[in-house]
């Protein structure tokens, strides 16, 4: 709850006067208590993870039209994949991570996680976000890498390789302990390097498309994340799931440094290195399916 009861009040405390974000923003927080504020990210996650997986579902449960992008074209979802994957998942959410969101407030208040004016300007933004999402793809690394030692696999993580061709809504389809175990580097970030509650929002909300991005399934010829440098998109991911349980490629998350580093790439690098070989000696007369890397079989 902001301590200023008028914007005239907000204004005199910034020393200026209120750009029209923090402008809206004293309208609308001015009379909720922080406590409020923050328990606003579970409905903003379950929101962003109800329509953003939608276009493309619905594009998949089309089974008239053919779907030159998807990685594995073999592999089309009926739609009570999608209605169980989506049920499984948004109870996790509401039942899991819900009550954990909420009683982890103070958690949130100790790191520093402030409610006030001024907000963070675009640069301070995206500075932050940089600093969650490099710290997050380190940590999840070393995360993901245990999920695939034999006991957790067959406990924990064997339910979100479920999928061995994902969709969106598979993105945070997994057991209620992997799903907690993955919020600590997700938050890592923010306790290292605290910010405004309006970026903590942000920083989850990107996460999460992010995450059902990667296990979309289709790699769009339009897709601009193939501009960020080091990303390792659709596809890298979409290969650890063809792979299935046994695999010991792509680890990351996010960027590809961390395989790369470690050497957890190489099968990966070796598959696409077969499949370019395979395309010189067709004479790069290759079904589409064959040329995302997902029907000449796996190696890892």
């Amino acid at each position: 709850m902001l301590p200023y009861a008028t914007a005239a009040e907000a204004e005199a405390a910034v020393g200026r006067g209120l750009t029209w974000a923090e402008a809206a923003w004293f309208r609308y927080s001015a009379s909720i208590p922080d406590y409020c504020l923050y328990c606003h990210n579970v409905p903003i996650l379950l929101l962003v993870y109800t329509l953003a997986p939608l276009p493309l579902a619905l594009l998949e449960l089309r089974r008239h039209l053919p779907l030159p992008h998807k990685l594995q074209p073999g592999v089309r979802h009926p739609p009570a994949a999608f209605l169980r994957c989506y049920a499984a998942t948004a109870r996790v959410l509401l039942l899991a991570v819900g009550p954990v969101q909420l009683a982890s407030f103070p958690a949130v208040r100790a790191v520093g996680i402030r409610t006030g004016l001024p907000l963070p300007s675009a640069g301070e933004t995206a500075a932050q976000v940089a600093v969650y999402l490099l710290v997050e793809d380190y940590l999840g690394y070393w995360i993901h890498r245990l999920l695939h030692t034999p006991w957790a696999y067959h406990h924990i993580h064997r339910v979100h390789h479920e999928f061995t061709a994902p969709m969106g809504y598979a993105a945070p389809y997994a057991h209620w302990a992997e799903i907690l175990i993955l919020g600590f580097p997700a938050f890592a970030g923010p306790a290292i390097v605290p910010c405004h509650m309006t970026t903590f929002w942000l920083w989850f909300v990107l996460r999460h498309l992010e995450a059902i991005h990667i296990h979309s399934g289709f790699k769009l010829p339009f897709d601009p994340t193939k501009y960020i440098p080091l990303y390792g998109g659709v596809e890298y991911h979409d290969y650890h799931h063809f792979v299935g349980g046994h695999s010991q490629s792509n680890f990351s998350s996010v960027f590809t440094f961390c395989d790369y580093i470690y050497g957890t790439d190489r099968g990966y690098r070796y598959h696409k290195a077969s499949l370019s070989k395979l395309k010189e000696m067709a004479g790069n007369h290759v079904e589409k399916g064959d040329e995302n890397g997902f029907a000449n079989g796996k190696q890892d």
